[in-house]
Formats: structure tokens, C-alpha cells, sequence
């Protein structure tokens, strides 16, 4: 199992003096003291409304709410990421989860085709700090920029202004970077991903969700990650989990991205609570057995059937 001392951790020059302890504790909370981040995706109730928690092919217990808190407190997670006003509902319920508090969002209803795409940010940074400062353990926010999109000058000054925002105080930045807008030709594009990736170092942020890049018949989508998470430097990549797959394919697919493509973690949000809450349960297990702890994929799939358990 990978592991890191307090002492590896390496705090931006932005993290003032009387913040490092914070952030070092907070880092080594949301990565589990390995550098690697599990992070659960909970924001796609404004993302997608209920098209992702009620319909054919998934759980009833998906449609209340309160089963992403069940999961992140029976499961193995680094950080549950959710909007600020859902945090709040469960979080007194669910002390002992790390909770990133997404700081923007929108719907799915305005397509690309009617307008370039705009997360607008719904609070700032003085919100999470509230959620902390009453009990709630806030490590980090999170923020999506569409890359791209005729108002992307926006969003990323928004989420620069967050992160400086947040690593004054301690706490993490996870930024979503999606290439978006009719400029945009291929989102899956791997050197555009690669262009994402940089920007997100240059934002500062401590790490970044990307969708993985589609692959070609000269080399896999894995193999092509390798240049976004070089241009990602000491920001941490991680990709999107994207829709619900048989668990198999999906804990090869995680396995290949850290350990062909070099991604420091993944970002999961429907191929975990799609499902009844047993397994969902396990698959977080499943998930972190690879992410945190190098199980391989097979290993994991024991995981995921209950033939093994997996605790950090």
C-alpha cells in the first residue's frame, strides 16, 4: 500500500505559515496517507437533476438522497463531494465522512447547441467555512470550469480566486475541467485533456478531475492519459468515473488509468450510488483497493463480491 508521511506532503508557497498544519491534516485525511485520492462524486443531483438517481437500471435506493451519506459512511472513501446545502442536510448525521464542498454548479438543460456552458458559483468560500466551523469535517471545495466555452475567462478567475481563497485557510481544491462550448471539437481529445491538465496546475489547484481520453487504434485511452498527467504536474489527475459499467471493466479501466496512464486517483460518482446499497458499499471497497492500497483488478473483483474485505 502506497503511504506518505505528514512530512512528504507538499504544501503550495500560496498555504500561509499558521494554515500548513491544516492542510497537511487535511490532505492526509482526503488521500487516506497514501497521495491518492477517492474521491465519491455526489454533485450530479443539479448536474443531471434525477436522470442519474430514478429510472430503469437503477437502485430504488438511489432516489433518496441520504444514500450517497449511507454509502460514504459504510464504504471506503477519500472525500464525498457534494454542494454545500446537501452537505449541510446529512453531514451532523454523518460526522465521520471528509466532505469537499463543490462551490459551483449547473443543470444539463441548456444544451451546447443553445449556449456555450457556465457553472455559475452559487457561494464562496466563506459558506464551507461555516459548514466547518459548526462540526462538519470540510477538507476541501471543489469547482468546474468548461474549458473552452465563451465564458471560460470567467469561471477560471472564479476558480483561481477560490483556490487562493481556500489554501489561505488550509483547506484543498479539487477543479473539474471539462473542454465544453462550440469551440470545442472533441471533448475526449487527449491532447486537449493534456491542455485541461495544465491548466489546473497553473490554476493551482491540488488536484484535477478530467474525463479519461477516448482511444484510438494506435494506443489506449490509458496509455494516451500519460500526457495529461505529465502536463498536470504536482497537481494531482484523476478521472471521472462516467456512466455506470459492469464492475469488472470498471476496476480494469481505474487499474490501467493509475498504473499505465499515471492518474493519482479516480472520481466516481454513478457506477457507485446507481447501485443497492450493499453493493455500492463494496465497489467503494473495491475502488479504494486500487486507488489506495495497489490491489489489481482481479483482487479488487473479490473485493466487489464480498470474498474479501478492504478497510484503511
Amino acid at each position: 500500500m502506497p503511504k506518505i508521511m505528514p512530512d512528504q506532503v507538499r504544501v503550495p508557497a500560496d498555504v500561509p505559515a499558521e494554515a500548513r498544519q491544516t492542510y497537511v491534516d487535511n490532505y492526509m485525511k482526503a488521500t487516506r496517507g497514501t497521495g491518492r485520492l477517492m474521491l465519491f462524486a455526489c454533485d450530479q443531483k443539479i448536474e443531471h437533476l434525477n436522470d442519474d438517481f430514478y429510472g430503469e437500471g437503477i437502485s430504488a435506493d438511489d432516489a433518496d438522497p441520504e444514500h450517497l451519506f449511507r454509502i460514504g459512511s459504510q464504504g471506503v472513501c477519500g472525500v464525498l463531494a457534494g454542494q454545500r446545502g446537501l452537505v449541510a442536510h446529512y453531514a451532523a448525521d454523518y460526522p465521520d465522512i471528509n466532505y469537499l464542498v463543490k462551490i459551483n454548479s449547473k443543470t444539463h438543460l441548456v444544451k451546447t447547441s443553445q449556449e456555450d456552458p457556465y457553472s455559475p458559483q452559487l457561494y464562496d468560500i466563506q459558506t464551507a467555512l461555516d459548514l466547518r466551523d459548526n462540526g462538519v469535517n470540510v477538507v476541501g471545495v471543489g469547482y468546474t470550469i468548461y474549458l473552452g466555452s465563451e465564458y471560460e475567462a470567467q469561471m477560471m478567475s472564479e476558480a483561481g480566486q477560490l483556490i487562493a481563497d481556500a489554501h489561505s485557510v488550509g483547506l484543498l481544491v479539487v477543479l473539474w475541467i471539462y473542454p465544453r462550448g462550440q469551440a470545442v471539437a472533441n471533448e475526449k481529445d487527449a491532447h486537449l485533456i493534456a491542455g485541461a491538465a495544465g491548466t489546473a496546475c497553473c490554476l493551482g489547484s491540488d488536484f484535477v478531475k478530467v474525463n479519461p481520453p477516448k482511444g484510438t487504434d494506435e494506443a489506449s485511452s490509458a496509455e494516451l492519459l500519460k500526457e495529461a498527467c505529465a502536463a498536470s504536474g504536482r497537481t494531482g489527475l484523476v478521472c471521472a468515473g462516467g456512466s455506470t459499467v459492469d464492475a469488472k471493466s470498471f476496476l480494469t479501466q481505474l487499474w490501467e488509468q493509475i498504473h499505465v496512464g499515471g492518474a493519482m486517483g479516480n472520481a466516481t460518482g454513478r457506477n457507485i450510488h446507481q447501485r443497492e446499497l450493499g453493493e455500492a458499499v463494496r465497489l467503494t471497497k473495491a475502488i479504494s483497493a486500487i486507488t489506495l492500497a495497489d490491489y489489481d483488478a482481479e483482487r479488487a473483483l473479490k473485493v466487489f463480491a464480498g470474498e474479501e474485505d478492504f478497510a484503511v
